[in-house]
């Protein structure tokens, strides 16, 4: 290692509102286009913006639950640059004085915790949307979806505090975590709610100047922001060892092909000529509304985390999965609070729940299986009824047709043999069935008995209590 990895993120929010920030249009997506516009977002001109104070009330919150102090006084600017999906000319936006400043999130790597610095959290409004002929069936021509203009964004801009990929990625997940407890964002990222680029680049261990960095843009997923910075790590330590220099650039990522390209160059200085917007006022924030909005901050994922480990005696890797959704974290306590067995419950969720989600993917919001009916299934396997391998192909079947535990159990007659008798039928059978086997467990080899064991579950069908199937090989084998 000659290098050291620098990484800052810049993270645009999509806010949670239902119109936009400066007037009464719908921010729904996936609208026809160009349908949620008005005069006022396309920048007509003699139109007047109004601010949307739910909008500030929610990036206010946001400002508080990543500890940024959020400023007495702040405004918004106009950042002046051309482009086809920018009707006014001009963003409206936050410069010199933004919302919040000096936050941080923590995050936690191998077990390691670390403290990300934030800049800024600003507030402005998004831009439009250019949507190339190619896509349309019509080559050569582009054409302008301006619904998104005027969309309520919060930018939140982190210190150049991260050293690898993935200190990236475990910061973006905290942040979109703290967004979606606090219901600022729904971080949708495949609607644009949760937009990254990424600043990056490397310096010789124990230099204190940065290196040259470049900006990778336009990345949609958590899995490919870290392959994005990995490949750049990688790229500009090539460069240097080749005695090359790393160019300022813009670069986008090509996912079917794991590497970056150049978009742009980037100069070392932007001339957006920022300047007070004239039609907006100063926004004016006292004590008493910062402090009535921090009580409306919800134990956040860090403090549920913590709570978690306490509470219930878990390890903190399922704290981590278990948190990492306000949802999943609520359908765990419900669980909890219904049978005070908090790691069988932890490994149930971590393993088939999430299996089937992924497998299908949907979000927690969507699961069929209620917390009281998972918790149904486990006191079945608990009373002895049904094992804990046949626990698992019932719970498929719950998931697919939704119905309960018990009566999938009664319709397939899968409750589990407690008969000692019976189950001595199918022992004698398999012991006289693997005489070469009863003869290694008898000289020692003791790990043989897993195969007779997993011989008669197959003959009885799984519905053999395994602990009394363990009991009798063992007294019959002696």
């Amino acid at each position: 290692m000659k290098y050291e990895t620098v990484i800052g993120l810049e993270v645009h929010v999509q806010i949670k509102t239902k119109t936009k920030i400066f007037c009464s249009c719908s921010t729904q997506f996936g609208t026809p286009a160009n349908e949620n516009t008005c005069p006022i977002c396309l920048g007509m001109p003699g139109v007047l913006p109004v601010l949307n104070k739910h909008f500030l009330e929610s990036s206010m919150r946001a400002c508080l639950a990543t500890h940024c102090t959020i400023q007495p006084m702040n405004r918004f600017a106009r950042k002046n640059y051309f482009y086809p999906d920018l009707p006014k000319g001009y963003q409206i936006s936050q410069f010199e004085l933004p919302l919040g400043t000096c936050g941080h999130i923590n995050i936690y790597v191998d077990g390691t915790k670390k403290r990300i610095g934030l800049t800024r959290i600003h507030m402005e409004e998004d831009a439009g949307k250019l949507i190339h002929g190619e896509n349309l069936g019509n080559p050569g021509k582009s054409y302008v979806d301006f619904n998104r203009t005027g969309v309520p964004l919060c930018e939140v801009v982190s210190e150049p505090d991260m050293r690898s990929a993935e200190e990236a990625r475990a910061y973006l997940t905290e942040l979109k975590s703290i967004l979606e407890y606090t219901e600022v964002s729904d971080c949708n990222m495949e609607e644009g709610s949760f937009r990254c680029d990424a600043n990056v680049s490397i310096r010789p261990i124990g230099q204190k100047e940065f290196g040259t960095r470049t900006e990778l843009k336009n990345l949609n997923s958590f899995k490919f922001i870290q392959k994005a910075i990995e490949y750049e790590v990688d790229r500009q330590t090539k460069v240097l060892d080749q005695g090359d220099t790393v160019k300022q650039e813009t670069r986008l990522y090509d996912a079917d092909r794991g590497e970056t390209f150049p978009m742009r160059s980037k100069e070392e200085a932007h001339d957006y000529r920022y300047f007070p917007d004239p039609d907006l006022v100063p926004i004016l924030i006292d004590d008493a509304w910062v402090e009535k909005l921090q009580k409306t901050i919800p134990e956040l994922p860090e403090q549920k985390r913590e709570r978690f480990v306490s509470k219930y005696g878990i390890p903190e890797y399922d704290t981590g999965v278990l948190t990492s959704s306000k949802l999943l974290a609520d359908y765990f306590e419900q669980c909890a609070s219904l049978l005070p067995q908090p790691k069988i419950i932890s490994n149930w969720i971590m393993g088939d729940l999430l299996r089937e989600l992924k497998k299908d993917g949907k979000d927690i919001a969507d699961f069929p299986i209620t917390p009281s009916a998972l918790v149904e299934l486990l006191k079945l396997i608990d009373s002895g009824t049904i094992s804990g391998n046949i626990a698992k192909g019932v719970f498929e079947e719950m998931y697919q047709t939704k119905k309960s535990a018990e009566s999938i159990v009664e319709e397939k007659g899968l409750k589990q043999i407690t008969d000692s008798s019976a189950i001595e039928k199918i022992v004698d059978n398999v012991i006289q069935a693997n005489p070469s086997q009863v003869e290694e467990f008898k000289g020692g080899k003791e790990k043989v008995i897993g195969f007779l064991v997993g011989q008669v579950m197959k003959e009885s069908k799984g519905k053999a209590n395994p602990g009394m199937v363990n009991k009798l090989l063992k007294e019959k084998m002696v």
